[in-house]
């Protein structure tokens, strides 16, 4: 009776089945992979408007331009706090949260202006923000304009949005394509590499017969 010497062929794993596929080949299932999701994740998304007004510090008689622009940054800084936003909310309609939420402010170190930009899922409502944290800005200006002597000007309304700020299906897409790819790239590098020996194959040993005669020899 003889005996099978290398024994029942092992199922093949998913690093062995992995093994055997061209390196190009998990590159491109990345890809098309992250693609998919990056452009799926973008059309469930709902589209997003951005619009800004601008506000400048004006000096006084009795000012300067490094004044107004030392003011300018601290105004910068006080947009977005309770006091502004409370009175904000009676023109934009929305609860101090929202605002809170979703207006950012920027300041130049070079010119004595203030970004106010807002974010809406609506272009209008992106804008109304924008325009009344600009007004509260200015009117909480002028009431401290005798002890700072600048001046809070509207420089720029900001205007309904034509298109979404957000990024479209086929950037997310791209985006999506390149960390699939990456994490395809990844994968190869660690999968296990070809060996001379069949995969799955183990190491043969001596039968029973085999195992007799040498015994005998000695």
């Amino acid at each position: 009776m003889t005996e099978n010497p290398t024994g029942p062929r092992r199922p093949a794993t998913v690093l062995t089945r992995a093994r055997t596929l061209p390196a190009w080949s998990l590159l491109a299932a990345g890809a098309v992979a992250g693609g998919m999701l990056g452009g799926a994740y973008s059309l469930t998304q709902a589209p997003t408007y951005t619009a800004t007004s601008y506000v400048v510090a004006v000096p006084t008689e009795k000012s300067d331009p490094a004044s107004a622009l030392g003011f300018a940054q601290a105004y910068g800084r006080v947009a977005t706090q309770l006091a502004v936003l409370g009175d904000a909310q009676v023109w934009a309609g929305v609860p101090v949260r929202t605002l809170k939420s979703s207006v950012q402010t920027a300041t130049s170190p070079d010119a004595p202006m203030v970004a106010i930009t807002a974010t809406s899922s609506r272009p209008d409502l992106a804008a109304d923000m924008a325009n009344a944290v600009a007004r509260a800005l200015t009117r909480h200006a002028d009431t401290a304009q005798s002890a700072t002597n600048v001046e809070l000007q509207q420089f720029a309304r900001a205007t309904k949005p034509t298109e979404p700020s957000s990024a479209s299906p086929a950037v997310t897409g791209l985006v999506g394509a390149s960390a699939g790819g990456l994490l395809g790239g990844l994968v190869l590098l660690v999968r296990p590499r070809r060996t001379a020996e069949e995969p799955g194959r183990p190491a043969q040993v001596p039968g029973p017969a085999v195992a007799a005669d040498a015994h005998g020899q000695l």
